[in-house]
């Protein structure tokens, strides 16, 4: 254990306080240059890159192709958790978490080199899957270890929703500022967006990354890792313990998270190719009509995770998910009237039962496994329903309308995803107020506290 790790140990209130603040800022700032990097390509797929790297295809079909390397950075989220899954629980969350910011800056950044279809054929395509891929594995390991460095530093149990929404709120604050950038290089770029413009918000990553390291390299290590390798209790292979031990919460994580990440991709992404496409409104409207839907999030997020303390996990993210359910009919028949005003509150309203179950996801998930193996668990069951949720769902919400020319089709699809959350969770724990900072046992032995549902 190095200076810093036992330091950990020996800080008083005071300290320990301040190490918690800046932990939070550290992970909130770092998640939100990460959800920048890699919400960029699912703002810039549609709108650009089917027409760039996909142009001999018919429009719809080029973006279907776009979407398509979008998907491959979610089928590399997991590779990245179990990879960096295993690093956290053995070397240190805080370490695991400068590497992924780096791995996360660099491919962004070199995104914005690639040649287009006309200059190299389609080899443009191809290193740009391989760049998405990247962009994945960095991801992967970043959310566990941006949730754990604030979790693990918190002495309060009973706002441990709340602390892990910060996190979480780098998500909206990065989507934010990438829809920012295309929309201030789009105004400034004009016509010239589609050779020029759109290279500039990948270039910004690398400024991103600097300040993300500056914060990240003045933290110290979580109290709960220290005191593992104080005690000589890392495990030797984590990322394959976890999966041993607990197969079950791995699971029912990944799927609990069909009715937020699946849906949230079809109002973020999909949204360009039908109200662009479909209805015809113009693309700065719907970076926009985006725009205030991530801001609205800013502030929804961490009331969620507040929420989620007071009322218990679980019963929060069930009210969520059905709401999702819900509200897809109500979207799609809103911007269904192609008027501007109701489209606009329709895109903002969608990103509501989203935020509920986004702020008190990070706690929700972290919750259902041991401190030794928290890293690796978290990471893979958070990031396996990028398989089956967030990666194909543009994919499938695009297929969808082409075969069927309806948007209430795709909010049967959104139903479904609702349906399989609302099962899922009610087979999870609710560990609400259990401590975290010491346990090392078997999550399905402890005892459910009150808030339960």
């Amino acid at each position: 254990m190095t200076a810093i790790d036992a330091a950990a140990l020996q800080l008083s209130d005071a300290e320990h306080s301040r190490q918690l603040r800046r932990a939070v800022v550290a992970s909130t700032i770092g998640s939100a240059i990460d959800g920048y990097d890699f919400l960029l390509y699912v703002l810039m797929a549609p709108l650009v890159f089917g027409k760039l790297f996909f142009p001999q295809s018919d429009p719809l079909v080029g973006t279907l192709q776009a979407f398509a390397i979008y998907a491959v950075g979610f089928v590399a989220r997991p590779i990245g958790a179990a990879i960096f899954g295993h690093f956290g629980d053995r070397i240190g969350r805080k370490a695991t978490l400068i590497v992924t910011l780096l791995l996360m800056g660099i491919s962004t950044f070199l995104v914005a080199l690639v040649p287009s279809y006309a200059t190299i054929g389609i080899w443009g395509a191809v290193i740009l899957t391989i760049l998405r891929f990247i962009q994945g594995v960095g991801l992967g390991g970043e959310w566990g270890g941006a949730t754990l460095i604030a979790m693990e530093w918190a002495r309060s149990n009973a706002h441990r929703g709340f602390i892990t929404s910060w996190p979480q709120w780098g998500g909206p604050a990065g989507l934010f500022l990438a829809n920012l950038a295309v929309l201030a290089f789009s105004a400034l770029s004009g016509d010239h967006f589609l050779t020029w413009g759109w290279r500039i918000p990948f270039f910004l990553s690398l400024l991103l990354v600097g300040v993300g390291l500056y914060i990240r390299l003045s933290i110290f290590e979580t109290p709960v890792f220290a005191r593992l390798a104080d005690q000589n209790r890392i495990e030797r292979a984590p990322a394959l313990e976890v999966f041993r031990r607990y197969p079950k919460q791995i699971a029912l994580t990944a799927l609990c998270r069909m009715a937020e990440q699946a849906p949230f991709y079809v109002y973020a992404a999909f949204v360009f190719t039908y109200g662009i496409g479909v209805l015809h409104a113009s693309r700065d409207f719907i970076l926009t009509a985006v725009l205030a839907a991530a801001a609205l999030s800013l502030v929804t997020t961490p009331i969620a995770g507040h929420l989620s303390d007071v009322i218990g996990r679980k019963r929060w993210y069930f009210i969520g998910s059905v709401a999702t359910g819900i509200v897809a009919f109500v979207y799609f028949g809103m911007m269904n009237t192609a008027l501007p005003a109701v489209m606009f509150i329709a895109i903002i309203l969608s990103f509501v039962p989203h935020d509920m179950m986004w702020g008190s996801q990070a706690a929700l998930i972290s919750e259902c496994f041991p401190a030794r193996l928290r890293y690796s668990g978290a990471s893979i069951g958070f990031h396996l329903s990028s398989i089956i949720a967030g990666g194909p769902s543009p994919l499938i919400a695009t297929a969808l309308f082409a075969a069927f020319r309806s948007g209430y089709v795709i909010a049967l699809y959104i139903l479904f995803c609702a349906v399989v959350s609302v099962v899922a969770t009610a087979f999870l724990p609710d560990y609400t107020n259990r401590d975290i900072s010491q346990e090392d046992a078997a999550p399905q032995a402890a005892p459910q506290p009150a808030g339960t549902s």
